[in-house]
């Protein structure tokens, strides 16, 4: 366990209502199993009154001020029971959970146990959690990712652990979710889905999560108070899919106006999301105000002043209020106290002053900054202000206006660009080693793991490092499984992870057993997606099915990488191993989930090979070449849509019908569609949308592939062949309006997959074997 003590606790009884069992924590160095009945799981209860959460470590860097420091040292392990008992039924009786009072030294676990009788002690509700995940995926060999899992795999009898397994923290902050998550990973989620989320994040060791769900409630209750009506407020605010943008001051009022039971609900949805958080021992970060107000607020709010922001992509910025001003504080003080009372308390807000080219105008940004945490801090005294490190942000000027000891910069560059030195840039200001795999929600697989093994203990150990987190930011979740885990893991590791042997390892356990094609296939995909170089990317290539149709087209999204990141023939391979793994194996979840994703990326990335071809045979007018080689396209793009219809993960028709379901009325459930569309596709009306963001998303989706992008580019195709026919040019084709028609219907898709998982990856390997690309 490298330089950190295994702690011993002993456990003392004490009288409460129910006389259970309280945990307390005592200096030693052995920590022998607890006495546990199996069948019997012990759960603390409270000795007294205080709420449910365990006090966080202080750290020099984050002083314990705030709610933080007002838990109790210790809690009631309900919470964690429950999310054991959501996620393994009635083998969750064989776990005893065991608070224990956190020291100095931050979080930590600890799991030992017989056969049957497993006992897991931990310093939170949520870190109790991940002394299980540990336990299922370091012991019992089985896997929970997002998604995917193999705990069909499980023993009816747990094993038992070989002595005590001890893990601490590395670093106090385990951050997750990007800004812009909610619109990308599913902003009409249900309570359960999201609280799906949260147990996987707690398995994981993440105890801090960014809550943007409801924000719109604040400022529409908030800025009644200064002048404005509820109608135009309404229309102000944008749909749910696109408020993450909103709320980082880029645009407002696209895919609106919402309605008050919308506003409601969906507060409701985002108080118990925090609820659930602090039930888990975890941190609700909630949105902090900064300054962001409608048109006319300096109007009707006299010695106010406003900046205007001019425009994001194409989208007309939402104005700036001076944080400088009189009104500032006023406001401040109204946001966050009408927060507070909808969706309780916290000590994390998450802001960022002037994103993505964001006007300062005549105002000093160092007084900004200051006046922005004052007001923060007068709200929630000691509290810790996140903001994103993305492009030029923080500024240096930012923050030199700030107490930089109570700022956390959650990094989303750590492993995309080379020499970097967050201490010198940031002047000792505390940062996560931060991963933004993907953008948009790709289906791309793959990451730059190789830079996150070799950088983070790397970087921890420097002298004055002022690394004190890590922090997962891709802009969907639910994608990429493998990155999750070894990203989640580098935290409760003391010593740099060696990544071939983790790969190995997470072969055997991803499918619930040891099989030597699961191996060799981890193996390829470890070689290729997952070892991408740095330098200027840290997501894959996505593919060129969802490209607008051109023969010059190298990428779908405008800022994807314009070519292949790595040889994709190792996810051929992978996949003809895959297809090789044990019979007892492929009936887990994760295997299949598995297969259809690395068929699917084999396909995607052939469309690259093909694609020039069909430009070669087209600019030469060899019609006949240019017809087998379409004719191939066509046939891969229809097949992928088959394959991805076979996992329920890769279907449009729950993102469809989760957005109607929020709908009061006809006209609403449409309004919703729309939102949920063209978060997808056309992203927004056609400035925007032509500006840049038109399939940002891209997804591979069974849904877009038969209806949107198979469509365009057989359109496309068929113009050409007459073109090449006829002797003329091609006609011009508006693929907006074709994009927006589309994004604007409302014709139903499948929620349930169809299909054969297994034989759609075999007619997929066959296909690649047997394509005329491959014949050269």
């Amino acid at each position: 366990m490298g330089s950190h003590r295994v702690l011993r606790c002993r456990l003392t009884l004490v009288a409460v209502a129910l006389a259970a069992t309280h945990a307390l924590a005592c200096p030693a160095t052995a920590l022998p199993a607890a006495p546990a009945t199996p069948g019997a799981p012990a759960t603390a209860l409270h000795a007294t009154a205080l709420g449910p959460t365990a006090a966080a470590p202080a750290t020099p860097a984050t002083p314990a001020t705030g709610w933080r420091a007002t838990r109790a040292a210790t809690f009631d392990a309900a919470p964690a029971r429950a999310g054991l008992e959501r996620l393994l039924a009635s083998r969750a009786a064989q776990f005893t959970l065991v608070p224990v009072e956190r020291p100095a030294t931050g979080d930590y676990f600890a799991v030992s146990g017989v056969r049957g009788a497993i006992v897991v002690r931990g310093t939170s509700p949520a870190t109790l959690l991940t002394g299980v995940g540990w336990y299922l995926e370091h012991v019992a060999g089985v896997d929970v990712g997002w998604p995917g899992d193999s705990l069909g795999r499980l023993p009816a009898t747990l094993p038992a652990v070989g002595g005590t397994i001890t893990r601490s923290a590395s670093v106090p902050h385990r951050y997750a979710l990007n800004d812009t998550d909610e619109g990308y990973s599913g902003p009409y989620r249900d309570f359960a889905s999201y609280q799906r989320d949260i147990d996987l994040l707690a398995l994981h060791g993440v105890n801090e999560v960014f809550v943007p769900t409801g924000a719109e409630y604040t400022y529409y209750e908030t800025l009644q108070r200064f002048g404005y009506g509820e109608a135009e407020l309404r229309a102000w605010i944008p749909g749910p899919a696109h408020q993450s943008w909103w709320l980082l001051q880029n645009l407002s009022g696209f895919a609106g106006p919402v309605s008050r039971q919308l506003v409601d609900a969906r507060a409701d949805l985002g108080r118990r999301i925090a609820d659930r958080l602090r039930a888990l021992g975890m941190t609700p970060v909630l949105p902090g105000f900064f300054g962001t107000v409608p048109p006319g607020f300096a109007d009707r709010n006299p010695g106010a002043v406003t900046v205007p922001q001019g425009r994001w992509v194409g989208f007309p910025r939402p104005d700036w209020l001076d944080p400088t001003g009189p009104v500032f504080g006023q406001l401040a003080a109204t946001y966050y106290r009408v927060q507070q009372q909808k969706f309780g308390d916290t000590d994390m807000f998450k802001m960022d002053l002037l994103h993505e080219g964001g006007s300062a105008g005549s105002v000093d940004v160092p007084s900004a900054a200051r006046a922005v945490q004052q007001a923060l801090d007068g709200a929630h005294p000691g509290a810790t202000w996140v903001m994103l490190g993305w492009q030029n942000n923080p500024s240096e000027s930012l923050l030199s206006g700030v107490d930089r000891s109570r700022v956390l910069v959650v990094d989303g560059l750590s492993d995309r660009y080379d020499d970097l030195d967050r201490e010198a840039q940031w002047g000792g200001t505390p940062y996560a080693f931060g991963t933004i795999p993907n953008f948009g929600g790709h289906t791309s697989l793959g990451a730059n793991t190789g830079a996150w093994v070799s950088r983070f203990h790397a970087w921890l150990a420097e002298p004055g490092s002022a690394l004190r987190g890590i922090a997962y930011l891709p802009e969907a979740t639910g994608g990429n499984p493998a990155a999750f885990d070894l990203f989640t893991e580098l935290a409760w590791q003391s010593e740099p992870v060696d990544q071939a042997a983790w790969f190995a390892a997470y072969a055997s356990r991803r499918y619930g057993g040891a099989d030597p094609h699961a191996t060799a296939a981890w193996e390829q995909l470890r070689l290729g997606p997952y070892s991408m170089p740095t330098g200027a990317w840290s997501e894959p290539q996505d593919g060129l099915f969802t490209a607008r149709p051109s023969l010059t087209a190298v990428r779908s999204a405008r800022w994807s990488p314009p070519s292949m990141r790595y040889d994709p023939e190792r996810v051929e391979r992978a996949l003809a191993e895959l297809l090789q793994v044990d019979p007892k194996l492929r009936t887990t979840d994760a295997y299949r989930y598995d297969l259809v994703d690395v068929a699917r990326q084999a396909l995607a990335n052939r469309s690259r090979v093909l694609l020039p071809r069909i430009r070669t045979a087209y600019e030469a007018k060899d019609l006949a070449v240019f017809r087998a080689l379409v004719g191939e396209w066509n046939r891969d793009g229809e097949l992928l849509g088959r394959l991805v219809g076979s996992d329920r993960r890769f279907l449009l028709g729950p993102w469809l019908s989760a957005a109607r379901s929020w709908g009061a009325d006809a006209a609403e459930r449409d309004r919703l569609e729309y939102d949920a569309r063209s978060i997808l596709t056309t992203w927004g009306d056609r400035v925007p949308s032509e500006g840049g963001l038109r399939d940002y998303a891209n997804r591979e989706w069974s849904g877009l592939l038969q209806d949107l992008y198979g469509p365009r580019w057989r359109a496309y195709f068929a113009g050409l062949d007459q073109a090449l026919v006829n002797g003329t040019a091609p006609a011009a084709v508006d693929w907006f309006a074709v994009d927006d028609t589309w994004a604007r219907g409302h014709v139903s898709y499948p929620t349930r997959p169809s299909g054969d998982p297994v034989a759609l990856a075999g007619e997929v390997l066959a296909a690649l074997g047997g394509s005329v690309a491959s014949r050269g």
